[in-house]
């Protein structure tokens, strides 16, 4: 009896020992240095994440019984710093229909934010908030012309309403077209597999130096989340239209002065590719020219006039192209317009005015 009562007793001391050690916490392996790819990821973040705010827009709306009217939230996207005198770059569909907007920084302080200029073309909008010099530090700008496909990129945003939140990828490819809301076509556009999902919109896209390269617009997503095929406003674009935002509220685009007709009337009349003009502005560079418009004769039918077929021996086949043509010069530029004419080619001389 004594000998069982023994055995018990050391079975219960070793089944209490193993029950107390298995309380203790396990020892930590070292883990080692980060690897390279690993330590420009954090320091990308930390040099980027202050210049990216969370911006959060307002709509009015009306009580139906006071009839006072309160301002709600409607909607959530990203932004990122753009100089040191508050100016905020987003896209413009982030701030579509918005009544005001709030912006919060990377320390969670949030500004009344002012609109500056928008260019929904581009899909482009600047706002600007009055805070602290010490509190604005914009974003490293860098270069999309010398971009590479299978460049590591990074996007900082607010993903439904998560901020200040870091994912990466590649540039899987250059010279993209994607639609504004518009309908205008957004050319050179950068498409990356870093995951972009609603609420990055309007945020930078980063090159490995931490380097704006692009705004991210849009995904490509039949689920409405991120499945890989993100875009970005190239950085070039970029550079050229904000400053122009914040000098004119707007974007000062060359122009010929004309109207055109739509892809249906070019079809009816069995027209080549190109802009069917219906209409010129006076004094405009179009009618300065002498090109001429098709119209209506007193009996009703249609009277022949001139189809804008290339610029500057590029051809253009609808409104849009010969847009982008145009855009890619200054006011006062001269072009050398292809023109058809009842079956017959010439080419004129036109001065680019202002829109």
């Amino acid at each position: 009896m004594r000998r069982t009562t023994t055995l018990l007793l050391a079975a219960l001391a070793l089944t209490l020992s193993a029950w107390a050690h298995a309380q203790q916490p396990r020892p930590v392996s070292p883990r080692g240095p980060l690897d390279a790819q690993e330590q420009n990821n954090i320091a990308v973040f930390r040099k980027v994440s202050p210049s990216v705010v969370h911006i959060t827009t307002l709509a009015q709306q009306r009580d139906f019984f006071s009839r006072n009217v309160t301002e709600v939230p409607s909607g959530t996207g990203s932004g990122f710093l753009w100089d040191e005198r508050g100016h905020i770059v987003t896209n413009f569909h982030v701030i579509r229909g918005a009544s005001a907007a709030k912006v919060t920084l990377s320390d969670q302080t949030a500004y009344d934010a002012t609109l500056v200029g928008v260019d929904p073309d581009r899909d482009l909008a600047v706002l600007r908030i009055a805070a602290p010099r010490e509190k604005l530090q914009p974003v490293p700008m860098g270069s999309s012309r010398d971009l590479l496909v299978g460049q590591t990129v990074y996007a900082i945003g607010n993903p439904f309403g998560l901020d200040q939140t870091l994912t990466r990828g590649i540039v899987s490819a250059l010279n993209r077209e994607i639609e504004s809301m518009t309908q205008r076509t957004i050319r050179g556009a950068i498409q990356t597999d870093a995951a972009i999902n609603p609420g990055n919109s309007g945020g930078p896209l980063l090159d490995s130096a931490g380097r704006l390269i692009g705004v991210n617009t849009s995904i490509f997503s039949p689920s409405g989340g991120s499945n890989g095929i993100g875009f970005a406003i190239p950085a070039d674009e970029v550079n050229r239209v904000v400053p122009q935002l914040i000098k004119h509220g707007r974007v000062i685009r060359p122009a010929l002065g004309l109207t055109a007709g739509t892809e249906q009337l070019r079809e009816v009349l069995r027209l080549p590719k190109g802009v069917v003009l219906i209409g010129l502005q006076a004094g405009g560079g179009a009618q300065r020219a002498g090109l001429q418009p098709f119209m209506r004769g007193r009996d009703g039918r249609i009277v022949g006039g001139d189809v804008i077929t290339a610029v500057n021996g590029k051809p253009v086949a609808d409104l849009d192209e010969l847009l982008s043509e145009l855009e890619e010069r200054q006011v006062g530029d001269k072009v050398t317009l292809t023109v058809w004419n009842g079956g017959k080619t010439r080419q004129v001389q036109a001065q680019l005015g202002s829109d």
